[in-house]
């Protein structure tokens, strides 16, 4: 009887990877299972690309203490050994050669024979909606149907994992929201396994099961979507994910259930956090509120989470207004989707405990 299949398709442990004096990869684990939609967001320098190339076996690191994929050993293997595919943000297409052959040349170099090379090519171009244009040459195409190309290039040798670095990075933005739906429709209708490398949150948000956030070859944040969005371990990780206001705290006291009294200014503060143990009471933090998460309120009330403040710049960004403040905490950043707002008519800010969250200092 066949052992039955792991649960993880990825496991890499304790990765060390060094460029000279710069350490690239620093004791850095991570893990995808079979299915998964993982995504390794982080700025340029922060090694996610790197992580990425030691994977598909276009580097090898100075030290590993584990790398498997499907369950085989593929530390010291080469790229061409490995159950993987990689769809780089240049494509990387052959000019010369039609899509349909472009398509084919995986299968082509591994000796598959034509027939069975004719039906998943077929296939591969129908899941990424190109069967039409398998005839066209790669300069006839979009900059999007370029993109499907790689894809189906990638797919068409049936990979356990599916590694791509950046692929949207040279699309337009309409395009690049396009695509996205159209990556998270192929990953369900396949199955692999996708690591998928951006530095943009709103990819990574928009299409991942599960985020690994990275800094300076490590591992910042892992978790769900919502949980990197609403509840951030680090300043870093809460001014990466787009929490705007990161105000100067005191600790007042730390309760139950995740809970944190704080002041900001001379005012109290309820919040949340995840990383309680990190807080001292007494001690100095930081309290992240997203912009869109404050709302116009009294200054005359004496309420908790609740900040004095005076309007000043004003911008205008389409689908929303940014409104700048000044308050005793330091400036303030506010984002309205109702453009009727007046911001001249208020003199203070609040948000709910839910929006206010404490990271260490």
């Amino acid at each position: 009887m066949a052992a039955p299949l792991s649960a993880t398709m990825l496991e890499a442990r304790d990765i060390v990877h060094r460029y000279g004096a710069v350490v690239a990869l620093d004791h850095v684990s991570i893990s995808a299972a079979r299915g998964e939609f993982l995504t390794i967001l982080g700025e340029s320098g922060s090694g996610k690309t790197t992580m990425l190339r030691v994977i598909s076996g276009l580097e090898r690191p100075q030290s590993v203490g584990a790398l498997l994929i499907g369950g085989e050993d593929v530390a010291n293997l080469p790229a061409a050994q490995r159950n993987c595919t990689t769809v780089f943000q240049s494509y990387a297409l052959f000019p010369h050669m039609s899509v349909e052959e472009n398509v084919a040349y995986g299968l082509k170099i591994r000796g598959v024979p034509m027939d069975e090379r004719r039906r998943r090519v077929d296939e591969a171009l129908s899941q990424v909606r190109l069967n039409q244009k398998s005839s066209r040459r790669i300069g006839q195409l979009s900059g999007g149907e370029r993109q499907r190309v790689a894809l189906a290039r990638a797919i068409v040798t049936r990979p356990a994992l599916l590694l791509l670095d950046e692929p949207l990075g040279a699309l337009d933005e309409r395009l690049r929201y396009d695509m996205q739906t159209e990556l998270v429709e192929l990953h369900k209708t396949l199955g692999m396994t996708f690591i998928y490398i951006t530095h943009s949150q709103e990819e990574a948000l928009t299409m991942s099961d599960r985020i690994l956030l990275m800094r300076h070859g490590r591992v910042e944040q892992a978790g769900r979507p919502e949980e990197l969005f609403d509840r951030p371990v680090s300043r870093f990780a809460a001014s990466f994910m787009g929490f705007e206001n990161l105000l100067p705290c005191h600790v007042e006291r730390k309760l139950p259930d995740g809970r944190v009294i704080v002041s900001v200014a001379g005012r109290v503060f309820h919040a949340t956090t995840v990383v309680q143990d990190a807080l001292s009471e007494g001690g100095d933090a930081v309290l992240a509120i997203r912009a869109e998460r404050f709302a116009p309120a009294d200054a005359a009330s004496d309420a908790s989470n609740l900040l004095p403040c005076r309007p000043t710049e004003r911008f205008y960004r389409g689908k929303y207004i940014d409104q700048r403040a000044e308050s005793d905490a330091g400036p303030l950043r506010l984002r309205v989707w109702d453009k009727a707002t007046n911001f001249a008519d208020f003199a203070a800010v609040r948000c709910s405990e839910a929006d206010c969250v404490v990271v260490p200092q």
